[in-house]
């Protein structure tokens, strides 16, 4: 296939610097002149560089600390890094096109609940604390939810996660103790570290296969919790990530997992068997201690790390006791 003067043009679009443009100019005659077919710079410019795009009329800001030029050739802005709501409003009248609006915290507080259609990204803690607030519509416009964004959300019943969204942020949905049930997309693929700590009234929620990883402290005192699916995309359970969850009666730990983390089942006081698959070879620090009810578990032969306190009161320490693989101070408070 033979690259024409558009082709190349579409495809320079990609370049990284303005050297790659001075290379294609030098080394291809016939490519001569692609940075004057420019009306827009695809690249952040400096003075240098700014003279070469001798025809732009729509300047691109990529980043916040870009230099602008203001040389009487430029009649619109095009902006790509995240802008508040508020300055949005308060600067399109300027005819400037935003492509990463971020409702925060004090729009919010000025404009309200309602997401506006313009938004891309929900800020740090946009909705925190928002006591009364029920359930709220999340345009499909959204692609990102921040940390903290839902935190203590007392009264929040119900939320519809679009697929726009591909990461739920650190503990945004912390202390939201009224949430029964939520369903993740299958876009998403990160949960953050705390995402659902302390949603006491969460009974049932779908992990879809996209997420690879839950994160520390992800379920922490989930006290309704009684079941959870856990895919095999999961390669990692975080530290803490079951803390507590004490109505929790079973759960299935997949083979692609090869450590329990930190804490993570302690207090797990209604778990009365589990299977840990041949996978494991790590146990960590009072993993299932104070598992009252833990009847029945299995030791695969691949265990050769088992942390401090990880059976500490637990239901089958007898039993457990009778295996000579597993250290004493696996069953010590301290």
């Amino acid at each position: 296939m033979k690259l024409g003067y558009n082709e190349i043009m579409i495809t320079s679009m990609y370049f990284n610097d303005i050297n790659d443009f001075i290379n294609l100019e030098m080394g291809v005659k016939r490519f001569r002149g692609n940075i004057e077919r420019f009306h827009f710079n695809p690249i952040p410019l400096d003075e240098y560089s700014r003279k070469l795009f001798t025809n732009i009329e729509t300047f691109h800001i990529y980043n916040y600390n870009d230099e602008i030029f203001n040389d009487g050739k430029i009649f619109k802005q095009v902006i790509w890094y995240q802008v508040e709501y508020w300055r949005y409003l308060f600067e399109k009248k300027q005819g400037n096109i935003y492509k990463n609006i971020k409702y925060t915290e004090e729009d919010r507080k000025k404009y309200g609940n309602t997401i506006p259609s313009e938004v891309k990204s929900l800020g740090y803690e946009c909705f925190y604390n928002c006591r009364l607030l029920t359930t709220i519509n999340i345009p499909s416009s959204i692609s990102e939810i921040g940390n903290k964004c839902f935190y203590r959300c007392l009264s929040f019943k119900s939320i519809n996660i679009p697929s726009s969204i591909s990461k739920l942020g650190d503990c945004c949905f912390r202390y939201c103790t009224s949430l029964t049930s939520i369903n993740i997309p299958k876009s998403i693929i990160k949960i953050g570290d705390g995402c659902f700590k302390e949603c006491s009234s969460l009974k049932s929620i779908n992990i879809p296969s996209s997420v690879s990883k839950l994160g520390d402290c992800c379920f922490d005192g989930c006290s309704s919790l009684t079941s959870i699916n856990i895919p095999t995309s999961i390669i990692k359970i975080g530290d803490y990530c079951f803390y507590e969850c004490s109505s929790l009666k079973s759960i299935n730990i997949q083979s692609s997992i090869n450590k329990l983390g930190d804490y993570c089942f302690k207090y797990c006081t209604s778990l009365k068997s589990i299977n840990i698959p041949s996978s494991i070879n790590e146990i960590g620090n009072y993993c299932f201690s104070e598992c009252s009810s833990l009847t029945s578990i299995n030791i695969p032969s691949p265990i050769t790390l088992f942390g401090r306190g990880c059976f500490y009161k637990c239901g089958c320490k007898e039993e457990l006791m009778k295996n000579k693989r597993i250290p004493r101070d696996c069953f010590d408070k301290y």
